[in-house]
């Protein structure tokens, strides 16, 4: 299905800006490795998971404080290969069997995500993995923070469409925490992110499989 018309996206006089205009590249670092494989293809933002280069990511060339950004994405490839992910808690603890091992579905193997403020660990994932997407795996398996802390990264819910549907995050930075709203649902609610820096770029992650990406909207919230 197509995504939402752009008058039911976002609107200019809200502050947000396009930062995929459907024609290029423009506003995205880019070099060599990147080209042909992020692929502007009209409304869509179309990669095929096979950048090359010491950085595949797809970096924005502004940075930013406190933000709103709105993506939609979807899974428009072949996901055949499966792979066992664990069945996390809200607690973000993973479930366990009763001889004491980790439970686990068998998944697709399709992976990516979007970076916050130029940092990897403070990354909104996008998989296929139980819990669903919105979870900030780096944080909810960080044992080194509390437990509030890291069932705050943990998803409330899988809030998730079917492979080869359009998804929407509307994700919000305020100072250190960060809120995930996954197709109208909050996943993430105002989650601190220790360690966070204080502004930087956003980017959309490669993790070697191919993704499509759309109405790409930031609003900064620090403007004033």
């Amino acid at each position: 299905g197509k995504p939402l018309p752009p008058e039911q996206v976002a609107q200019v006089e809200q502050g947000f800006q396009c930062l995929y205009n459907g024609i290029d590249l423009a506003g995205w670092r880019v070099h060599d490795g990147l080209v042909g494989h992020w692929k502007p293809s009209d409304w869509r933002l179309v990669y095929d998971g096979k950048a090359t280069g010491a950085d595949k990511n797809l970096w924005s060339e502004e940075s930013y404080g406190d933000f709103q950004l709105i993506v939609d994405w979807r899974w428009n490839g072949k996901y055949d290969k499966t792979t066992p992910r664990p069945v996390v808690l809200p607690s973000g603890e993973h479930a366990k069997n009763d001889d004491g091992t980790d439970q686990q579905i068998d998944v697709p193997i399709a992976d990516s995500g979007i970076y916050l403020r130029g940092h990897s660990k403070a990354q909104v994932n996008i998989w296929q993995w139980p819990i669903g997407s919105g979870e900030i795996w780096g944080y909810r398996t960080d044992r080194n923070l509390s437990t509030e802390n890291r069932a705050a990264a943990t998803p409330a819910a899988k809030a998730d469409q079917p492979v080869g549907k359009w998804n929407r995050f509307l994700i919000t930075v305020v100072g250190d925490e960060v809120t995930v709203e996954l197709n109208g649902q909050v996943v993430i609610d105002k989650c601190p992110l220790p360690g966070m820096p204080a502004e930087g770029p956003i980017a959309l992650q490669h993790h070697g499989d191919p993704i499509e990406f759309a109405n790409i909207f930031v609003r900064r919230l620090d403007a004033e």
